[in-house]
């Protein structure tokens, strides 16, 4: 497998997006309505699954979809092409606060497992399947279910996690106990499993769950601080129509501004 290869540039801190510069009839893959930007003469396509399997006829294209239909990811990717004669770019920016991660697949041994929907984009020749937990446990408790993303290959690929991004290179029998839900990304090596949190007082009153990922080296894992769903738990909770407050928390106002709006 033999992805093309791609030159990047990732632009801003917390709101990031990534440009990519395309050769004459190179091409990145990339998640539908991911695209931020292109050039004339990029030219878009869109593929069932990943595109890897183009050559393998119309049953090895509906596999490649159906896998990611089990991830919960559409059917269809873009695929973007420079059909232009010289150097085109094309940038994708991250759907929400966080950051952009790029990985060399070569040098992580040829394989990735992230979570479902953290992938953005990546170089054509790329595949992204599915990675099933073996473990029942990890299954049922693990965050992201039985199925979480894999990425082979050996070009460039580019996830997007939210708040702070830290990679931690974990050595042989080395242990990392984190929240289920700021697993990232972590390489083919490290051993993936749940923990309970050890009784019952902490699981109900400790604010952190009932279940913590559990990750052995050796391997390399990305955390991110602050999960997707954990920034929409906090915005619907702070929504007027989920009884929050709808006056912002500094407010010397408080009801008085609510009586000014008109609000009872």
């Amino acid at each position: 497998m033999n992805a093309h290869e791609i030159d990047y540039q990732l632009y801003g801190d917390d709101m990031q997006f990534v440009e990519i510069e395309l050769d004459p009839r190179e091409s990145v893959i990339a998640e539908a309505g991911g695209m931020m930007m292109m050039e004339d003469g990029i030219v878009m396509e869109t593929v069932f699954g990943d595109g890897s399997s183009s050559g393998k006829g119309l049953l090895g294209r509906l596999v490649g979809a159906g896998k990611r239909l089990l991830t919960g990811e559409s059917l269809f990717m873009t695929v973007f092409t420079n059909q232009g004669t010289g150097k085109r770019r094309v940038a994708f920016a991250a759907p929400y606060p966080g950051k952009i991660i790029p990985v060399n697949l070569q040098e992580l041994g040829g394989k990735l497992i992230c979570q479902k929907d953290s992938f953005l984009c990546a170089a054509k020749g790329v595949s992204v399947g599915i990675e099933f937990q073996r473990k029942l446990g990890t299954g049922f408790f693990g965050g992201e279910g039985f199925i979480m993303q894999k990425l082979e290959g050996d070009g460039l690929a580019f996830l997007h996690a939210g708040g702070t991004i830290h990679r931690r290179e974990l050595q042989p029998g080395e242990k990392l106990r984190i929240d289920t839900g700021c697993l990232v990304a972590m390489t083919k090596e490290v051993n993936y499993d749940i923990e309970y949190v050890g009784n019952i007082k902490t699981a109900f009153f400790g604010g952190e769950g009932l279940f913590f990922a559990t990750l052995t080296g050796p391997g390399v894992v990305w955390v991110q601080s602050l999960p997707f769903s954990r920034l929409a738990d906090r915005v619907i909770a702070a929504a007027p129509s989920s009884g929050g407050r709808s006056v912002g928390e500094g407010s010397i106002l408080g009801g008085i501004g609510d009586w000014f709006d008109g609000d009872d």
